[in-house]
């Protein structure tokens, strides 16, 4: 079976392992960044959760510059950055000033979740009014921010203007995507926790596109989960580590990222296993045969321009493999 040549990225949530801090976790960051870079890897981007003990990626903007000073040319990015957190302002003077450190290493995914829950989300928010209904509008004033000099108004980013920062449209429902098809923005769909919509979303996005200054044609990346290893069966015990974690999210106890178990069914109820399962329905797991099949299958039905990744592995070394045999498959 031939290689299935796709461009091939990674997400990234900075997890703490079971016996690790906050500080290992971002060392591995850094580490895994440095890695797929070496591969050949298209992006590495970060995204953002907030009072989320077993997450280290709260302060997404840190951890991006941090990723882009030990890393040579890999574009590096927020998977996104949750708009409704922040003032398009400021987010526009933080990447335009990294823009101007690191010229064209930069991407910016905007997302309209909080990325977290409605208490933190409060805490965090800029007023007391929903912003996530002005998300279409503070989208906008980004790519306003972001532009030349003569489409400025009075209130601009330093440094910011004219730095013309890419921007990706995230989402996990049908609602983004027209917001990403109207602008002509690329489209990125959150497959690797939502997988319900993503048909209908991608289709919405597609018939909707209008060509625009930023892209000609619609451009779609997905995320997926991956773990791939040397047999089916040992993807199968390192994937135990994803499914304890969507189950600690299920539970609400927000444990740290958990060795694998060969005796994941002593610990999930049938209901559990049936709700964690179902957020990681179109993943890529097994050996290297197994996940170029699912690749191509999924490739025959979705299309999709780019693959970015998201891999929940205990071990960071079984990690580092799992995202080299991802490559090699979708190299020419």
């Amino acid at each position: 079976m031939s290689n299935i040549k796709i461009p091939v990225s990674v997400l990234n949530l900075a997890p703490i392992r079971a016996g690790e801090d906050a500080k290992q976790a971002i060392d591995n960051v850094v580490s895994l960044a440095q890695y797929v870079e070496a591969l050949g890897y298209n992006r590495f981007w970060i995204a953002e959760h907030h009072n989320t003990p077993n997450l280290a990626s709260s302060a997404t903007v840190v951890l991006i510059n941090q990723v882009l000073n030990h890393t040579e040319s890999i574009q590096v990015g927020a998977g996104g950055i949750m708009l409704p957190n922040h003032a398009p302002l400021v987010v526009a003077e933080q990447f335009g000033t990294m823009e101007t450190l690191f010229p064209n290493r930069l991407n910016l995914g905007l997302g309209r979740a909080p990325g977290t829950d409605m208490m933190t989300a409060s805490a965090l928010r800029r007023s007391q009014h929903d912003s996530v209904h002005t998300f279409p509008d503070d989208v906008a004033s980004l790519l306003q921010y972001f532009g030349p000099e003569n489409r400025q108004s009075y209130v601009r980013a330093y440094p910011g203007t004219d730095t013309n920062v890419p921007v990706y449209i995230l989402g996990s429902s049908t609602d983004s995507a027209h917001l990403a098809a109207r602008l002509g923005l690329p489209y990125v769909f959150a497959s690797h926790f939502a997988p319900e919509q993503m048909r209908e979303a991608i289709a919405i996005y597609r018939n909707l596109f209008t060509p625009s200054e930023y892209l000609e044609k619609p451009y779609v990346m997905v995320g997926l989960n991956v773990i791939a290893a040397e047999t089916d069966e040992e993807a199968e015990f390192l994937a135990s580590s994803m499914h304890m974690m969507f189950l600690s999210i299920i539970r609400n106890s927000r444990q740290p990222l958990q060795p694998p178990t060969h005796n994941i069914d002593a610990i999930w109820s049938p209901q559990e296993r049936l709700m964690a399962t179902s957020r990681t329905a179109t993943g890529l797991f097994g050996s290297p045969e197994s996940v170029k099949q699912q690749l191509k299958d999924f490739q025959k039905e979705y299309n999709a321009d780019e693959i970015i990744a998201v891999s929940y592995i205990y071990d960071a070394d079984k990690q580092k493999r799992s995202y080299k045999i991802l490559k090699d498959i979708t190299s020419s």
